[in-house]
């Protein structure tokens, strides 16, 4: 495939200093040549979905620019921590606004979970649940090789705020690697 992948990540965590936002500022650095790999606007300013705004003022602007971004991509990148043994408030939100859209965004789209906490299990409960969450939105999520960033204030440099554990990297470069040719196998070009 010589076409270069448009791939968005869409991070879970609204913390300033969160240790998922330094994963996936990393991303692009490891990425393989054919993927390009871009940041989804913040979820911080999309409401509580209430079924009730979005009948009397529609989807909210954020909403729907996100959607936009994620129908251009190739492939969507979640990163995200794990909240309460689960996946944060905030972006069960921003998916449950999604998921109410007409052109479901989700819908056949490759997506890759990557999580990350101060634990030694790296978020692992986190992408069971979200996994769970996105069957049901038809999203096409890869397998594996999965990547649970265990110990992950250990592997960061919070002055660079980039992941500099070597093998940490060399697990995210391949892992976005067997994504490019995830989105090659289950993209349906038109």
């Amino acid at each position: 495939m010589s076409e270069t992948l448009k791939v968005v990540t869409l991070l879970g965590s609204l913390r300033k200093g969160s240790f998922n936002a330094m994963v996936a500022r990393t991303l692009p650095q490891v990425a393989p040549s054919n993927m390009a790999v871009n940041p989804l606007p913040s979820i911080a300013d999309i409401p509580l979905y209430n079924a009730d705004i979005q009948e009397e003022q529609g989807f909210p602007a954020t909403v729907n620019a996100l959607a936009e971004q994620i129908r251009l991509a190739d492939g969507l990148v979640i990163v995200t921590p794990e909240y309460n043994y689960s996946v944060p408030g905030g972006l069960k939100n921003a998916i449950d606004w999604l998921s109410r859209l007409p052109d479901q965004p989700l819908a056949g789209k490759p997506v890759l979970i990557q999580t990350s906490s101060m634990g030694v299990i790296g978020g692992a409960r986190c992408q069971y649940h979200l996994r769970q969450i996105l069957v049901f939105l038809d999203a096409m999520v890869m397998n594996k090789p999965e990547f649970m960033g265990g110990v992950i204030q250990n592997k960061i440099d919070p002055e660079s705020g980039e992941v500099i554990d070597q093998a940490t990297r060399d697990h995210l470069g391949g892992q976005l690697t067997a994504f490019a040719d995830y989105i090659a196998r289950v993209s349906i070009k038109a």
